[in-house]
């Protein structure tokens, strides 16, 4: 969010300056799973997803590298009726705001999808969904919004903010910096700069349950996931031949003084009796790493996103509960239009942070 909205900004000829306490990168973003997907969304918040997916397809151009971005589509596997209850629902529902599933029976997907979910009843399917890579987006938005004249200050602590006159005087490790403006996208800790200006978000830090596998022959196109009432899992095969999963158990407990998340291996059997059932052939296959990261989570399962209630020139932009990857682009270029003229045209009134005040 942070990198996105300094990138945007400075195209807009807005002097910006982006203080990252750590490598750049090396936050939520990095821990996540890299999907790029619309479906199971919250119904408002597929505009600013589809903002989002459309500058994810001009991302090579945008960043001036490749982020692995590939548009191989979602595919959501289905494994009991009221499951498949629900993905009826949701498409029903998402194709007003613009969002067309395609549903596949059981043969259909055993002859485009082989290897897929064997027990599976049916599934839906994305198409211009799919994938990029963690690792190289922050960092490539933050190179490119430099090189446009953002000032990017990784491993700079930030020791205070206070109210001036004329805006915002934020004290850090490289001296006091002063802006009129200030944009609140610190993750899991945006509820304590929120806090310091009277604004209370009920947020909790979780971490999620990743691994990834030894490479294997490519065979895996689509980013796999499942319609699910439990906790539903999901996977994807990077272009290296490893596969990257996720979910299956519950999230990880976070320690709030240092943000550090670490995965819990005694879940992993729990995880990957959910995983095989979506690829079967992962039986026989080595785990190579599991790891975790720093999210916040909302109460209500949205972000915060929009102008402060209390304080004039203060903007947030945090709390994605675990599902912003793909918002990315989106929020950074929504945050930039809407402080560089005061309005957005995507709409973002479910996620404004006065929904939370007395």
């Amino acid at each position: 969010m942070g990198t996105s909205a300094a990138f945007f900004l400075a195209r807009r000829g807005i002097t910006v300056t982006l203080i990252d306490p750590n490598a750049i990168g090396a936050g939520a973003t990095t821990a996540s799973f890299g999907n790029i997907r619309r479906t199971g969304r919250f119904l408002p918040q597929l505009p600013l997803a589809h903002r989002s997916r459309a500058l994810w397809g001009q991302a090579k151009d945008l960043l001036g590298r490749d982020v692995e971005f590939r548009a191989t589509g979602h595919l959501r596997l289905i494994f009991d009726a009221a499951s498949h209850a629900d993905m009826r629902r949701f498409a029903d529902a998402a194709a007003p705001w613009g969002l067309s599933l395609e549903e596949l029976d059981a043969a259909d997907l055993r002859r485009r999808f082989p290897g897929l979910g064997a027990d599976a009843i049916s599934a839906s399917f994305s198409p211009q969904d799919g994938s990029a890579n963690p690792r190289l987006v922050g960092p490539a938005f933050a190179d490119a919004a430099a090189r446009i004249g953002a000032r990017i200050l990784p491993h700079t602590k930030v020791h205070g903010i206070a109210r001036t006159d004329s805006g915002f005087a934020v004290q850090t490790s490289r001296g006091t910096l002063e802006s009129a403006v200030l944009l609140n996208c610190v993750g899991a800790w945006g509820k304590a700069i929120a806090a310091q200006f009277g604004e209370d978000v009920p947020l909790t830090m979780h971490g999620p349950q990743m691994g990834v596998t030894e490479p294997l022959p490519h065979r895996v196109l689509p980013v796999v996931g499942m319609w699910s009432q439990e906790i539903g899992a999901y996977l994807r095969q990077v272009e290296r031949g490893n596969i990257v999963f996720g979910g299956g158990v519950a999230r990880t407990p976070v320690d709030p003084q240092t943000g550090h998340a670490k995965a819990d291996p005694q879940l992993l059997r729990t995880q990957l009796k959910t995983v095989v059932r979506l690829l079967p052939a992962l039986r026989d296959v080595a785990v190579i790493r599991q790891w975790s990261g720093c999210e916040g989570y909302v109460a209500d399962d949205l972000p915060v996103m929009g102008p402060s209630g209390t304080t004039p020139g203060l903007f947030h932009a945090f709390g994605f509960c675990g599902h912003g990857f793909q918002l990315g682009p989106g929020v950074g270029d929504a945050m930039a239009e809407l402080i560089a003229t005061g309005t957005c045209e995507t709409p973002l009134a479910p996620f404004d942070i006065k929904r939370f005040a007395p």
